[in-house]
């Protein structure tokens, strides 16, 4: 549930906060308490808004993964923000901690993605397929425990279930993605893939901007937190 403790950035065009594993971004037919919905709930309040509050979602992150998530606060935000979108100008992030330690420790993975909407889950193929989308991100590897290894990921694309397909394609299933071959699942639920950071010059203001997500409140990801300090 999403508190305004998990704002990370805002100002009169941007709000960005840290999304709990779980949290929908936006409303679903099954599900209308998403952030989207909280976020515009607790502004309403918070500001004494007479009227609608305007709250855009530039992206999504899945919904088991915790981290960044970028809204837009003005029209004017938001199409700035989608056409970054667009241009590849947004450099997004993501800490995931895998069973396995990948070889070689740091690269650049390229497949072929197709998603499946009736099992909403995407597979990786290493050569060209009917209907598949080219997905590439780039990788090295942090650190590691007795059990797991951590890897900062760089999305080159946005592919459906991009980085959770692709690790599990070369034998590094991240932690609790029953999905994409895990061992186990993780007590919350959630997997263990996290929107660590987004980059990118502001759209109004146009100066950098670079917002960190601190990891969820559990032991193993403060570990590896506290490995990069």
């Amino acid at each position: 549930m999403f508190t305004p403790d998990d704002i990370l950035y805002e100002d009169n065009h941007l709000l960005i906060v840290n999304k709990h594993a779980g949290d929908l971004v936006q409303p679903s037919p099954e599900c209308d308490d998403a952030l989207e919905t909280q976020i515009k709930a607790m502004i309403k309040i918070r500001d004494h808004k007479p009227s609608e509050v305007y709250l855009g979602v530039v992206h999504r992150i899945d919904r088991p993964v915790s981290g960044t998530v970028i809204f837009a606060k003005t029209s004017k935000a938001l199409v700035r923000l989608n056409e970054m979108i667009r241009n590849g100008a947004i450099r997004k992030t993501y800490w995931a901690v895998t069973e396995s330690a990948p070889q070689p420790e740091q690269g650049e993975l390229c497949h072929w993605i197709v998603r499946n909407g009736k099992t909403n889950r995407s597979h990786a193929y290493d050569t060209p397929h009917a209907d598949a989308k080219q997905a590439r991100l780039k990788y090295r590897m942090l650190a590691a425990s007795t059990n797991y290894t951590l890897l900062e990921v760089d999305l080159l694309t946005g592919r459906h279930h991009q980085i959770r397909a692709q690790l599990s394609k070369i034998g590094c299933p991240i932690k609790g993605d029953l999905k994409y071959g895990a061992r186990r699942s993780n007590p919350d639920g959630g997997i263990s893939l996290h929107s660590r950071r987004v980059e990118f010059v502001h759209p109004v203001q146009k100066t950098p901007l670079c917002v960190t997500a601190p990891v969820p409140d559990d032991n193993l990801w403060r570990f590896f937190e506290q490995s990069q300090q």
